[in-house]
């Protein structure tokens, strides 16, 4: 998916795939105004169709492979 940077507000958990219900990882904004959320799977499956008619597309996917540092004192 290609990454477009914007200023617009990181993903949460609250924001959901329009396509199933997962947490969504990408923002498309639309030509039309709109915008569309998608979880990764989605987001790869419609990627040719999306980036016709996206103006920026939002990928934050790479959160789901940062590992979080560990903390001291952390023995798990």
């Amino acid at each position: 998916m290609t990454t477009v940077l914007t200023p617009a507000s990181p993903l949460t958990a609250a924001d959901r795939c329009d396509r199933c219900g997962a947490q969504a990882y990408l923002r498309v904004v639309l030509t039309s105004g709109g915008d569309l959320l998608f979880c990764a799977h989605h987001g790869r499956k419609f990627e040719p169709e999306l980036k016709k008619i996206a103006v920026e597309i939002q990928d934050e996917t790479d959160r789901l492979t940062d590992v979080p540092a560990r903390t001291q004192g952390d023995d798990h």
